[in-house]
């Protein structure tokens, strides 16, 4: 009994801890890319390119076939041994082993070796790619459910505040130092600041059920993430040249290498189709023997009578007959050889080399060429076109970046400014010498230069990532 209250406790704490775990950014970036479906089908694809790179190298390998066959024939048939007429009913069995070699293709299995290489690069590069959005994806998801915890502990904070001018306020206007009025006003607020609660509130939730969408959570109602220990973390990147940022982003970033491969791949197609002007020489083998269970028939010499003689001719000119002897054979009925017997007997090999010189072929060979050398030079466009986008984006993301900076400065200032004011204005109502509506104003004020904060704070942050990450560094080591 003791043992099983102690199970069900230590199951009640496993299953009340997983219901609270708070899921960090790390946490969530990993689990995406372990489980995003965008992801794991381009998994799929590199995985794909390993059976091109196999099929390629098959093509080196010789080709191997076996045959056989067996059939029976009634009536007048051709014997497959004896290769006579005979009308009659009997069963045959053939079998081949034919090999064959390609000795030389105008290197195109070479070079379909390497396209499937240049193919499987392209695809890794595809994959990391798709990591890095997906990871920009959570890590924006992720501080934007942060921003609207930060706005509603802001709306909460004030509104503690507010309770407490209600009660202050009460009192005053009990003992006549402040108009009814004063108190209405303040209760307005509060019911303000309760509903702007309210809809805070609501943004957490829409913003979580959004992230978990994302990692293909579906319990949505126990999902949370941790919402503390995230700050402005620059590791200097913001700080460098927009020179320097865009060269390593050149070099690093996966759609200039994936443009990159697509040309490889476009010079190594012309290569391909190029290699189809070329000669093939090929070499081949087979064996190929067969068996029937039908009787033959052989000539024997009569052991009585073994020879006969007959005349062969006439010498031309005295007309005498000119004699010769024959053996004397009669034909005899012999039974089917063993099948082991007939197989040695009965085999056959050939061997020898297919050369295919390739002359005229409807101009398919050079159409497919011309289509290739089209194909390389657009690929050389869009890796042209891939470099401009990849230096434009990335100077968007600085301008973004120093912006972002910028603002998250002034609204400090703001924030700075706005205290003042409400601590002034809080300092007078107190005394008498503001009404209840100029202190909610500046009250008012104050709480939006807080927000103001909040969004302007995790707005850097995110495009400071994200010119963290065109600068080189891999998504997964991000600080926060």
């Amino acid at each position: 009994m003791k043992k099983s209250i102690i199970i069900a406790i230590l199951l009640f704490g496993v299953f009340a801890q997983a219901q609270n775990k708070k899921w960090t950014l790390k946490e969530c970036v990993q689990y995406a890319l372990e489980n995003n479906i965008s992801i794991k089908q381009s998994e799929l694809n590199l995985e794909a390119t390993d059976i091109e790179i196999l099929t390629a190298k098959g093509n080196f390998l010789p080709s191997l076939n076996a045959g056989a066959g067996v059939s029976e024939n009634t009536g007048l048939s051709f014997n497959p041994v004896t290769n006579n007429a005979q009308t009659t009913t009997f069963l045959s069995a053939s079998g081949n082993i034919n090999v064959g070699y390609t000795l030389f293709d105008g290197l195109r299995n070479i070079r379909s070796v390497q396209r499937a290489e240049i193919s499987k690069l392209a695809s890794q590069y595809n994959l990391d790619k798709m990591k890095d959005d997906i990871s920009l994806f959570v890590a924006n998801g992720y501080l934007a459910v942060i921003l609207n915890k930060a706005n509603l502990e802001v709306l909460k904070s004030q509104n503690e505040v507010t309770k407490e001018q209600i009660k202050r306020t009460e009192e005053l206007v009990e003992a006549g130092s402040l108009p009814r009025g004063d108190l209405l006003e303040i209760k307005a607020t509060d019911a303000s600041e309760q509903q702007s609660i309210i809809n805070a509130e609501n943004s957490i939730q829409i913003s979580l059920i959004s992230l978990a969408q994302l990692l293909l959570i579906k319990d949505y109602e126990n999902f949370d993430i941790e919402d503390e220990g995230y700050d402005i973390v620059d590791d200097g990147v913001a700080s460098r040249d927009i020179s320097e940022i865009i060269a390593s982003a050149k070099e690093n970033r996966s759609e200039i290498k994936i443009a990159e491969q697509n040309v490889d791949l476009a010079e190594m197609d012309l290569k391909i189709a190029k290699g189809a002007n070329l000669p093939t020489l090929s070499a081949f083998f087979g064996y190929n023997t067969r068996y029937t269970n039908t009787p033959s028939f052989i000539q024997q010499v009569d052991p009585n009578n073994p020879t006969i003689t007959q005349q062969i001719g006439t010498v031309q000119g005295t007309g005498q007959a000119v004699i010769s002897e024959f053996p004397n054979t009669f034909p005899v009925e012999v039974s089917a050889a063993p099948f082991g017997d007939q197989l040695y007997q009965n085999d056959g090999i050939g061997y020898g080399l297919n050369l295919n010189i390739p002359i005229l072929n409807g101009f398919n060979t050079r159409g497919n060429i011309q289509r290739n050398k089209i194909n390389l030079e657009r690929s050389k466009f869009q890796l042209e076109q891939a470099e401009l986008d990849l230096e434009s984006t990335v100077y968007q993301a600085y301008v973004d970046a120093k912006g972002a900076l910028k603002s998250y400065e002034a609204a400090e200032l703001a924030l700075e400014s706005q205290e003042l004011a409400y601590d002034y204005a809080k300092e007078r109502y107190d005394v008498g010498l503001t009404n209840a509506f100029d202190f909610s104003q500046s009250k008012l004020r104050f709480d939006n230069a807080k927000i103001d904060l909040n969004r302007a704070k995790y707005d850097y942050i995110f495009k400071l990532k994200v010119l963290e990450l065109y600068f080189g560094i891999p998504a997964t080591e991000l600080k926060f």
